[in-house]
């Protein structure tokens, strides 16, 4: 018996039908979509910065990047995921700088498309405040609580949160030499206690996701050992979204540069949305639904589009 249930029992409270209208356990909820257990969703990139690592600053301009917003709306993002600064190391961008990237942006994108999820990549709560009232739905914060005001941010907005892994590291630093005990461990400690206290702080219970973040804080071995394991992480009942797009775990696996990671990512996207992944954060996006679609159907949870062979 659930502890909820077992809590009005022994309080002798009468038990109450569920709500038939209430999203199933494990039900992620952003904006006006529910995405339940099996279900899978694209997260597209606009990065809004000019010294992207894979694009090289190819949306920093507003025309190209709403260029971007509307071609990714166009093969079925479900979400849209808005950054201003680069992940790695580079150029100091402060918070008036970043949001002069994003705000904007943001409220733009709102305005052409009312219904799409929108995902804002920042570790900044002033940032996740004012992109939150400018019509963001999700706040991305990549650098694991590094402001620990951020979930408070979120939650003022109704917004959901992303939970992440870093490994201690403050946000735009790049590993050097990091080690760990178990780095699978480390993931879930960290992701599922950031998720506890966002959900302390008011964050949506069915808004939050966590992230192993590859890359973030790790070496190749650390996010390829991340990737085998990610059904652990996938066990704790939190959705999980993966980022794994072009990055550098995969290009050093197959020495191979930015430009060529596509099937490295495809690769390992599969492995992640078998494995029980929910959300696939993505450079190109009918690439990723194909894949995460051929999953789906090996796994059960999706149709054939046609099934005539054999038939006919």
């Amino acid at each position: 018996m659930p502890a909820e249930s077992r809590g009005a029992a022994e309080s002798g409270a009468p038990e109450t039908a569920a709500d038939p209208s209430a999203p199933a356990p494990g039900t992620l909820v952003l904006r006006d979509r529910a995405f339940a257990p099996g279900d899978q969703a694209v997260m597209a990139i606009v990065n809004r910065t000019p010294d992207s690592f894979y694009d090289a600053g190819a949306t920093f301009g507003l025309t190209s990047a709403l260029a971007r917003l509307d071609r990714v709306v166009a093969e079925g993002a479900d979400i849209v995921d808005i950054g201003g600064v680069r992940a790695g190391s580079g150029r100091h961008v402060d918070e008036a700088e970043e949001l002069s990237r994003t705000v904007d942006f943001v409220a733009q994108a709102r305005d052409r498309y009312p219904h799409l999820i929108l995902s804002v990549d920042t570790w900044r709560a002033s940032v996740a405040d004012r992109l939150c009232a400018a019509g963001a739905d999700l706040v991305n914060d990549t650098w694991s609580g590094h402001d620990p005001e951020v979930a408070s941010a979120a939650a003022q907005h109704g917004a959901g949160l992303v939970c992440s892994h870093t490994g201690g590291l403050p946000p735009r630093t790049d590993p050097h030499r990091v080690a760990y005990t178990d780095v699978m461990a480390d993931v879930l400690r960290t992701t599922t206690g950031l998720a506890a206290r966002a959900v302390e702080a008011g964050v949506r219970r069915d808004g939050i996701l966590v992230d192993p973040t590859h890359d973030f804080g790790k070496n190749t071995r650390h996010s390829l050992e991340v990737t085998r394991r990610l059904g652990e992480l996938v066990a704790t009942g939190w959705p999980v979204l993966v980022a794994v797009s072009h990055k550098d775990f995969i290009g050093e696996t197959l020495a191979l540069p930015p430009a060529q990671r596509l099937p490295g990512t495809l690769a390992t996207t599969a492995v992640c949305a078998y494995l029980g992944a929910r959300v696939f954060r993505a450079h190109e996006v009918a690439e990723t639904r194909q894949t995460l679609a051929m999953v789906a159907a090996i796994t059960g949870d999706r149709q054939p589009a046609v099934n005539l062979r054999g038939l006919v």
